[in-house]
């Protein structure tokens, strides 16, 4: 089993999970029922990753009880607005073929219509008050757009999930969400998002996938880089998301819970932040209706 956090609601999350970023249709079941078949509980999509529907055939498939999975998906920004985002939680429940959810949260700040932002994060809080969720939270905040939402909001987010990885520590909006009591939550955990315009991966083949000093320590603990990088999060108390669709990729990601990184180890990933982000910057102001999602 995964190591659990407890959220700041007292609801209690496994640490690792299995992401589903970039899965097509087609992969995306097999490999949730691969993942929950290998002992992972907690399966993160999102209404703009159009896969929803595939995750809830891999959670049937799988056979582990839904009380026993923790799931977690996202409200898009052309679904942002208190009435709007209401009818997101309807549209994602009944493709994930569930009642409940485990944790919704918002899947940019959307800063250039905040005002839209904020009355569909006043619909997660109706949706946890009304106990359709278990906990709410925020994805791509940083410490300015969690400052604007709480001068307006009652519930402080269980969790923002940023793009953190040993290139992109992202140390002052982890702070910031520390200072909140909120959990961070890592995309591209491993730093495996390189292609977006701008980012780090500049053909050099810089990546921390293959960096030597976490391949050293990897060596020490019989690891993988990516093995060594999960252990990172979990031992800072973060929560983290790989994603991978085969089988063994799965099983490896979810095999870190029987080695331990010393203090010296931490610091040498620590000290290898860039400071430069891979994946789109969340003030960055995106086309309206840009993803419109789909009802079925």
């Amino acid at each position: 089993m995964t190591d659990f956090i407890t959220l700041n609601n007292d609801v209690r999350m496994p640490a690792l999970g299995l992401g589903v970023f970039q899965s097509s249709a087609e992969d995306t079941a097999a490999a949730v029922e691969s993942a929950l078949r290998t002992g992972y509980r907690h399966i993160d999509t999102a209404a703009a990753y159009l896969n929803e529907r595939q995750v809830g055939e891999g959670i049937r498939a799988s056979g582990v009880n839904r009380d026993e999975i923790f799931i977690e998906t996202k409200a898009w920004i052309s679904q942002y607005g208190y009435d709007e985002t209401l009818h997101a939680f309807d549209v994602s429940t009944r493709k994930l073929g569930v009642d409940t959810l485990d944790l919704l949260i918002l899947h940019q700040p959307a800063p250039w219509q905040f005002d839209t932002t904020l009355e569909a994060y006043r619909a997660l809080e109706t949706l946890l008050g009304d106990g359709r969720v278990r906990a709410i939270g925020v994805s791509n905040f940083t410490g300015a757009h969690l400052e604007r939402l709480m001068a307006e909001r009652t519930v402080v987010p269980a969790v923002n999930q940023i793009e953190l990885h040993p290139y992109f520590a992202q140390k002052e909006n982890e702070a910031a969400n520390t200072a909140l009591g909120i959990v961070t939550q890592a995309w591209s955990p491993i730093g495996g998002i390189t292609f977006y315009p701008g980012n780090w991966n500049d053909g050099t083949g810089k990546n921390p996938l293959n960096d030597p000093v976490i391949a050293a320590i990897g060596a020490e603990h019989g690891k993988t880089n990516a093995q060594v990088m999960l252990r990172w999060h979990v031992q800072h108390g973060r929560s983290a998301i790989p994603k991978s669709v085969r089988p063994e990729r799965i099983a490896e990601n979810f095999d870190i819970f029987d080695f331990e990184l010393s203090a010296d180890q931490l610091a040498q990933i620590d000290a290898l932040d860039l400071g430069v982000r891979s994946g789109p910057d969340p003030d960055a102001v995106r086309p309206p209706g840009q993803f419109s999602i789909p009802e079925n």
